[in-house]
């Protein structure tokens, strides 16, 4: 019984619910380093190096001090991956709810858009969102900003943490793979159109790629011979259009039943 209390009274692990006493600098620690520029910092080495790279002795030797003084300010490894995780969703530009020329669609869009540029910008976020509860000031920021926006929407109570996830789980789900295949692009040293044309030359005239390759041709003519780039914003404004359609479709239904058996 014991142990069971034990685990009811446990909370998950998080770097915003930890208690930690206010710093007093030691004399040994090294003048001007502070907690924000490590989150800075490490920033800095997740964009540049990817997340298997990054170390906290990596980290000491960018700053130029040692690992012990880093952990002056951080008890793990993970608290300061989860500070550096807030740290970036506070780039993102959240709605100004004071514009009343604009409705929830379009401040729908522009979070839409703005979290596809964190994932795009920073590769290593994709793989911190599944890890940690992100309960930071600007996840919180962007979540109940997430969440007035789709509540503006029309939908009901019980429809709108559905519609968060059509909307979100899709940008995610697209701005991962995009930034996976540029950052693999880098890692080759070759420019994305280039790969792209590298890619579709290897499988042609393979019989089991003729299908595909004939309905891809045919897409890219009709876009105008449009770059990757190009086709991707095309790709992601008319899957978000969808999303919209659909809420703008279902809000207000009262329809609970469940899955079609058949």
């Amino acid at each position: 019984m014991a142990a069971t209390d034990d685990r009811a009274r446990k909370r998950p692990s998080s770097v915003w619910l930890a208690d930690r006493p206010p710093l007093k600098r030691k004399a040994d620690q090294p003048a001007g380093l502070d907690l924000d520029k490590i989150v800075a910092a490490t920033v800095r080495l997740l964009d540049a190096e990817g997340l298997a790279k990054f170390s906290m002795r990596r980290l000491a030797a960018e700053l130029g001090v040692t690992a012990m003084s880093v952990y002056w300010y951080v008890d793990t490894k993970d608290d300061l991956l989860e500070l550096a995780l807030d740290s970036v969703m506070g780039e993102m530009r959240l709605p100004d709810e004071a514009d009343t020329g604009r409705d929830w669609r379009d401040h729908l869009r522009g979070l839409a858009h703005a979290y596809r540029g964190l994932l795009t910008g920073h590769t290593w976020v994709a793989r911190l969102l599944g890890t940690y509860i992100n309960i930071g000031p600007h996840s919180t920021a962007f979540s109940n900003a997430s969440m007035r926006v789709m509540k503006a929407s029309g939908l009901s109570l019980e429809q709108i943490t559905g519609g968060l996830s059509a909307v979100f789980q899709f940008v995610y789900g697209f701005a991962t793979i995009e930034g996976l295949f540029n950052a693999r692009c880098a890692e080759a040293g070759v420019p994305v159109d280039e790969y792209f044309q590298q890619v579709m030359a290897a499988v042609e005239g393979l019989p089991e790629f003729a299908e595909t390759l004939e309905n891809s041709t045919k897409v890219m003519a009709a876009r105008g011979g449009a770059t990757v780039q190009e086709m991707r914003d095309r790709d992601f404004a008319f899957a978000l259009d969808l999303q919209i359609a659909g809420i703008e479709a279902l809000r207000g239904s009262t329809d609970e039943r469940g899955p079609d058996p058949r």
